[in-house]
């Protein structure tokens, strides 16, 4: 995937857990100290963090994770980098690859489930849309594109917080998962919780053409380059060309 794991889910802690809280201290303390981490306990962790080992344990769980050992796992192979524009003209060049992926959507988008999800929009009273860091800013436009057309979608940063509600959901919701790479869900650890994942209706809007679990009832492509250079443009211009349709449709 683009982004790995760990830097994914803690980074979303930071954004949305207080300063002082314990949660934010020790996604803090490992998100700097990644490679020292690779050689710790969880006794020396709680040390540096000037919590108790329960409390590691805590967050743990709460990023989604299964135990201590997994977070150390996926520290060391944990491989991101950030992409970096070749060339003296490095604006032009930025500027022209987003435009080729913005031409991308347009030319591969499936307009007719475009229409599917508009249909399921309007049916639907409670729809809530997520999305992971960058990728929440396309949850966020629809949120409030859609309410100066007069409908409500509600959304959250926190990633926990979008997962309890999704895992909460009834028979009744529309979720819509706004994911560049389509690994929305595997940043979590259900723990024998993916039949309540069967309750609500999930579309998974991603790019490539990637295979779901059965929760995931409806999906949305585009292609992609799957660049950071391009994240998170190419969801937000599906978002915007949803909107557009949905206008078209309904007003």
């Amino acid at each position: 995937m683009i982004y790995e794991k760990l830097p994914v889910v803690l980074l979303s802690e930071l954004a949305t857990e207080k300063s002082d809280s314990t949660n934010h201290v020790i996604a803090d303390y490992v998100l700097t100290h990644q490679e020292k981490i690779k050689e710790m306990g969880i006794k020396e962790l709680a040390a540096e963090c000037h919590v108790g080992t329960g409390s590691v344990s805590r967050f743990v769980r709460d990023i989604g994770l299964k135990d201590f050992t997994e977070l150390k796992n996926i520290l060391i192979k944990n491989k991101s980098s950030f992409v970096l524009q070749e060339g003296e003209d490095y604006a032009k060049g930025w500027t022209d690859y987003v435009c080729h992926s913005l031409y991308q959507v347009k030319d591969s988008l499936d307009f007719n489930q475009v229409k599917r999800l508009c249909e399921d929009m309007q049916k639907y009273e409670k729809i809530s849309a997520y999305g992971m860091l960058k990728a929440e800013s396309a949850a966020i436009d629809l949120q409030v594109d859609m309410l100066m057309m007069g409908k409500r979608v509600y959304t959250s940063v926190a990633y926990a917080d979008q997962m309890e509600s999704i895992l909460n959901a009834n028979k009744n919701e529309l979720i819509i998962i706004f994911s560049y790479t389509g690994s929305f869900f595997e940043y979590h650890s259900f723990r024998n919780k993916e039949q309540y994942l069967k309750r609500p209706k999930i579309w998974m809007i991603c790019s490539g053409n990637k295979t779901f679990p059965d929760y995931v009832n409806e999906e949305l492509h585009f292609d992609s380059d799957l660049d950071q250079r391009c994240h998170p443009y190419q969801l937000e211009a599906v978002e915007s060309l949803i909107v557009q349709t949905y206008a078209h449709m309904y007003l």
